[in-house]
């Protein structure tokens, strides 16, 4: 997380909190350390903006600072509420996060809605304890248009069919019960789909390869026209 997106995190958090809240608190919540938070509040404090508190005791936003609202009416807030919830169909941990942080950010300013509710069965985690690809890794891999070196088991009950891959990383489909990576495989000299849940190794290579991603993307709209070829 960039140092500005986490000064505006913490700004975010203290004004929904109705206590103090702990540095420590702070750091687990953004995953940073404790020096990290105490140096950020100096900069914000620095700012002029109205936190109060102390190390020890815990740091609350002095009431009536705001930041300028959301401009969505009523129905444009309920819609980003349900795809907000939606994400943890997707099994990206990281999304995940990230919609929670946002969730709280709408609730601060509108309430909560609780009457609003999305079922959560979807799509596994993607816990690389448990031998799964990080989403968020695939998505760095992805901007950055880096390759990708995986071995993928196609068929999954079949002994031998385990391949290994480079590929040039290019998008993301999520679908309710998976995840696919749309990549151009070296190996097959074409375009390729592999299911996030039959890669069973993943390593980023040095090699780029920058400036092809946009006109790759394009290229397999046109050719794919929504049909999947996997592996």
């Amino acid at each position: 997380m960039r140092r500005s997106d986490r000064l505006f995190e913490i700004i975010q958090i203290l004004r929904a909190a109705n206590r103090p809240i702990r540095a420590e608190d702070l750091a687990e919540k953004l995953e940073v350390s404790v020096r990290t938070i105490y140096r950020d509040i100096v900069a914000l404090q620095g700012m002029r903006t109205p936190i109060e508190g102390e190390p020890g005791i815990g740091y609350l936003m002095r009431r009536g600072y705001d930041l300028p609202p959301l401009n969505f009416d009523m129905e444009e807030i309920e819609a980003l509420r349900v795809g907000l919830a939606l994400l943890s169909r997707t099994g990206d941990s990281a999304l995940q996060k990230a919609a929670s942080r946002i969730h709280e950010k709408v609730d601060a300013l509108h309430g909560p809605a609780n009457w609003l509710q999305v079922a959560p069965w979807g799509a596994p985690a993607d816990d690389p304890a448990n031998g799964c690809v990080s989403f968020s890794l695939l998505r760095d891999v992805i901007r950055a248009e880096q390759k990708l070196q995986i071995t993928y088991r196609k068929d999954p009950d079949r002994q031998g069919a385990e391949t290994v891959r480079t590929v040039r990383p290019i998008a993301l489909i999520y679908h309710l019960n998976c995840v696919m990576l749309v990549a151009w495989c070296e190996l097959r000299k074409g375009f390729r789909h592999f299911r996030n849940d039959r890669i069973w190794g993943c390593d980023e290579l040095e090699e780029l390869f920058s400036g092809q991603g946009g006109t790759l993307r394009e290229v397999w709209l046109e050719q794919e026209d929504w049909e999947y070829r996997e592996g």
